[in-house]
């Protein structure tokens, strides 16, 4: 919070009024706006309770206070049950302890991003408040100051993605049943459109560089290149991550020359038509007697692969692909392969519609950011297919849309 703003909450000191064990102080309900909350206090068993009774701005005065504490101590007096009290909701801390150690168990790298943007974001402005009195103001008002500390729309957004998750397992948890504060509050817009795409060369490049032992300075052929094989996969199909990781062996029909792609954003499956490359690659990969339902691409102890090794990245520095690049929207990462594949078609003249099919977008109108690649790089790429000829690179999809 900037210096010299003083800052309300439902804690500032009580103020008694004229009538006895009726309180009044300032608050703020709404940013920016002053209110008056009104408290009672009474006994019971001799012991003091305090009440918190509703604000000013909703229609409550000392005079109704007073009112509802009458009526709180004829109940004590007859014996009756007094409504009851409220369980105070755990704080913002105590929910961030337990679900930094869930993500951490169970999200993996992205356990690390939690704990990151928890750390630098969310734990000073949001640690001592209980979960009920995180309001969507608090968030609005974090959302200002972070894009006035010039932090980009994208950080933002993750970090109230972040708030979201917390506050729906504060509920699976048990831990609190109030509403969920990150809903009623507008995501920033966030502008994910890559340009970068890579040449044939720099795709010829890549795959070559991740054949080698990214662990070693010395380049020697790997037993298993199973990292040049996704993103050969990724780079010939068009194929998301998730989708390769789901890839099972009852998916590939080598007859017909098809892959489906169970799409996991979009609850629906395509299918890719096989280029010799990724033919001759899931032909040396599947096994005879793999079970149907065996995953194509696994773990170092044969599970199911939930990311993209880090070793992806190291061998995109290494070959500088990154080198003077400040946004990064525009920075290599395996998405790119993906809109390398989608870039390629659209530059070979692949009609806007049959790339949307292919890229499996519900959308046609997502497709159409392809649109604008000229005609200058169209016989650009015509002269680099030419020149390289068979290269394991090239894409040949023309008849099998």
């Amino acid at each position: 919070m900037p210096k010299g703003k003083k800052k309300y909450s439902e804690r500032t000191k009580r103020h008694a009024t004229q009538f006895p064990g009726v309180y009044q102080r300032k608050a703020e309900r709404v940013i920016g706006e002053q209110d008056i909350v009104f408290d009672i206090s009474y006994k019971k068993d001799g012991k003091k309770i305090w009440e918190k009774v509703g604000w000013k701005s909703q229609g409550y005065s000392a005079d109704l206070a007073r009112q509802i504490r009458n009526e709180r101590i004829i109940s004590i007096q007859h014996g009756e049950d007094l409504p009851q009290e409220k369980k105070k909701a755990p704080t913002f801390k105590d929910l961030a302890e337990k679900y930094l150690k869930w993500s951490s168990e169970n999200k993996n790298r992205k356990g690390i991003e939690d704990k990151s943007r928890y750390e630098n974001h969310l734990k000073t402005r949001f640690d001592n408040k209980r979960l009920d009195e995180i309001s969507p103001f608090d968030l609005e008002r974090m959302k200002s100051e972070m894009t006035q500390a010039g932090l980009t729309p994208k950080t933002v957004s993750h970090c109230l993605g972040l708030l979201r998750a917390m506050f729906n397992r504060a509920a699976d948890w048990d831990m609190y049943a109030g509403p969920n504060p990150v809903k009623r509050v507008k995501m920033p817009t966030v502008r994910n459109a890559r340009d970068r795409f890579l040449s044939i060369e720099e795709a010829d490049r890549l795959l070559t560089e991740l054949e080698q032992n990214p662990r070693t300075k010395t380049p020697k052929k790997l037993d298993d290149p199973r990292l040049h094989d996704i993103a050969l996969f990724s780079l010939h199909t068009g194929a998301r991550a998730s989708e390769i990781f789901n890839l099972r062996v009852q998916d590939v029909d080598f007859k017909n020359g098809l892959v489906a792609l169970r799409d996991t954003k979009n609850k629906d499956t395509r299918y890719a038509p096989m280029t010799e490359p990724v033919r001759g690659m899931l032909k040396r990969r599947m096994l005879p007697a793999q079970a149907p339902d065996a995953f194509i691409f696994t773990d170092s102890s044969g599970g199911k692969i939930k990311e993209v090794s880090n070793a992806f990245q190291r061998a995109v520095e290494r070959l500088g692909l990154n080198d003077g690049t400040k946004d990064a929207r525009q920075r290599v990462v395996f998405y790119t392969l993906r809109h390398t594949f989608a870039s390629w078609l659209a530059i070979q003249g692949t009609p806007i519609y049959t790339i949307a099919k292919l890229m499996g977008h519900r959308s046609i109108s997502m497709s159409e950011r392809y649109a604008h690649l000229s005609p200058d790089h169209k016989r650009d790429a015509v002269a680099a297919l030419a020149a390289l000829g068979d290269q394991k690179t090239i894409i040949e999809i023309e008849g099998r849309t």
